[in-house]
């Protein structure tokens, strides 16, 4: 038999990546990067931008470089490393904390 584990109970930051907090979501991750370092692709899933561009998010991740889609969470882990997460997992695996 596998052995099993629980994930242990930590507090993270998180922002939803959508078109009406674009800006809340560029200081979350602005903090940590620096304005330079803010990446932008065309994506059909993406945000529509003023000029009617469909655009997600670069993050780079310790994984590698992820892309942020409309709708997805943006989290700052416990390191202080920033992720995208579907809005369908993010919601399985965190609550919000007072």
């Amino acid at each position: 038999m596998m052995p099993k584990y629980r994930k242990k109970p930590v507090i993270v930051e998180a922002v939803q990546f959508t078109k009406e907090n674009f800006l809340e979501v560029q200081k979350f991750i602005k903090r940590a990067w620096g304005p330079s370092d803010l990446q932008l692709v065309h994506c059909d899933k993406g945000i529509m931008t003023e000029d009617g561009a469909q655009v997600s998010l670069i993050i780079p991740t310790l994984e590698g470089n992820h892309r942020a889609d409309n709708g997805d969470y943006i989290i700052k882990g416990v390191n202080g490393e920033f992720y995208p997460c579907k809005p369908d997992i993010f919601e399985k695996t965190y609550e919000p904390v007072e």
